[in-house]
């Protein structure tokens, strides 16, 4: 008899754990997506924004960016992945202390951008460094020759000086990735190319300053980003869940401790949406 009642209530659990599983599983979520630190290793965060698209229980995200940007080609990434989500499902930023330079850049998508009052924001622009040591390794008697395919396949090799016809190069290209930026933001931002340009020169701002010159849409914090998905998904006054979309370091990462630090990012030539330091 006890061993009866014993199977009976162990089936009652499962029962009952496979139905709230379901339901929790086709019960309407808004995805919490955090973006943090220098934007480099991008892989992770796609594979968040494509796993939201593609499950039809989550009704919105929220694009939690708490970064001061990072390599041009790892935003860009991010960036056309927003835009695709937001041909889906609605979108929402919510900025932290710092979204700045590519940190802002890939909120540009989103259908609504909050940031707090004291968020440091804007820094629009291109870097790319070149540190030349050509004079201490004169000094000291050391000669190093690149043998290269082309005069400017060594363009940034620190052996070397730039000549002025190597600079007006470099000048040229980051020019071309500068109008790629202020291409993307009015695309998706209700300001004009002639407005933005007249504060799009690298300088940062506070989330207040960014809303009066309508590159952010509201003062809020990650809260009322939550709430504006909500309402932008039709959830309003309806039972929701909230989950976070953020893929674990590998366990050896874990043990090594290992952080992903601006000096490392910055040993090796590229182009850079970054705030300067």
């Amino acid at each position: 008899m006890k061993k009866k009642i014993f199977i009976g209530l162990v089936l009652f659990i499962v029962v009952v754990y496979i139905i709230a599983y379901f339901s929790m599983r086709s019960s309407p979520k808004i995805a919490i997506i955090p973006v943090k630190g220098v934007i480099s290793d991008y892989m992770n965060i796609i594979d968040n924004i494509e796993r939201a698209r593609r499950d039809h229980s989550i009704k919105a995200v929220v694009l939690a960016v708490d970064s001061p940007g990072g390599a041009v080609g790892a935003s860009q990434e991010i960036y056309s992945a927003l835009e695709k989500l937001r041909k889906d499902k609605p979108v929402v930023v919510s900025m932290g202390n710092v979204a700045a330079s590519g940190g802002y850049y890939i909120s540009v998508p989103a259908n609504v951008i909050y940031a707090n009052p004291g968020t440091i924001t804007g820094s629009i622009g291109v870097i790319i460094q070149h540190v030349s040591v050509s004079q201490v390794l004169k000094k000291l008697g050391i000669k190093v020759e690149n043998i290269k395919s082309g005069r400017n396949k060594d363009i940034l090799y620190p052996n070397n000086d730039l000549t002025p016809q190597q600079k007006k190069l470099l000048e040229e290209t980051i020019k071309d990735v500068y109008n790629q930026f202020l291409e993307d933001i009015v695309k998706y931002r209700p300001v004009d190319m002639h407005t933005l340009k007249q504060y799009a020169d690298g300088r940062i701002m506070t989330g207040r300053q960014a809303v009066k010159l309508k590159l952010v849409d509201k003062l809020g914090n990650i809260q009322d980003a939550v709430l504006e998905a909500k309402k932008l998904a039709g959830l309003e006054g309806k039972p929701v869940m909230v989950i976070r979309l953020e893929r674990e370091e590998n366990l050896l990462k874990k043990m090594l401790g290992a952080k992903i630090n601006i000096s490392d990012i910055l040993t090796y030539p590229q182009f850079y949406y970054l705030l300067s330091f």
